[in-house]
């Protein structure tokens, strides 16, 4: 039942009942990466390829999606990474999640949200002001 509201109610969490029932009627499944994302493929899309989506293992960040499977996904590749020996390459890191709006964010030097505070202003710098 849990299950059900879930998917009835959200739509970051899995796949709604719509995605369910377009991949039961439509979907084949293509494969499956490290992260339990399924890839599945049917139907065509308005530019008349064929029509590709995922289903999350859990919630839907588009991030976790491997690089092999983001070519796949796109059209950039017509061969699934399941049906092809797809390695990375040495420069393609391993997944980090999204961590925006979390304490564990990107701040840059410089920004008012870091902790290292701020870089001192140097001489070429004149603040505008009204009048002047």
């Amino acid at each position: 039942m849990k299950n059900f509201l879930l998917q009835f109610f959200t739509w970051w969490n899995g796949q709604t009942l719509g995605t369910r029932f377009h991949t039961w009627r439509r979907g084949k499944k293509v494969g499956e990466d490290a992260f339990g994302n399924v890839y599945y493929q049917g139907g065509k899309d308005s530019e008349g390829r064929t029509r590709r989506w995922v289903i999350y293992n859990g919630v839907a960040e588009a991030s976790s999606i491997p690089p092999g499977w983001h070519g796949w996904m796109h059209h950039r590749v017509a061969t699934p990474p399941a049906e092809e020996n797809y390695t990375a390459h040495e420069w393609e890191l391993p997944h980090q999640p999204n961590l925006t709006g979390s304490p564990r964010a990107y701040r840059p030097r410089g920004s008012v949200l870091s902790t290292a505070g701020r870089p001192r202003v140097t001489g070429d710098y004149d603040a505008w002001t009204p009048g002047k």
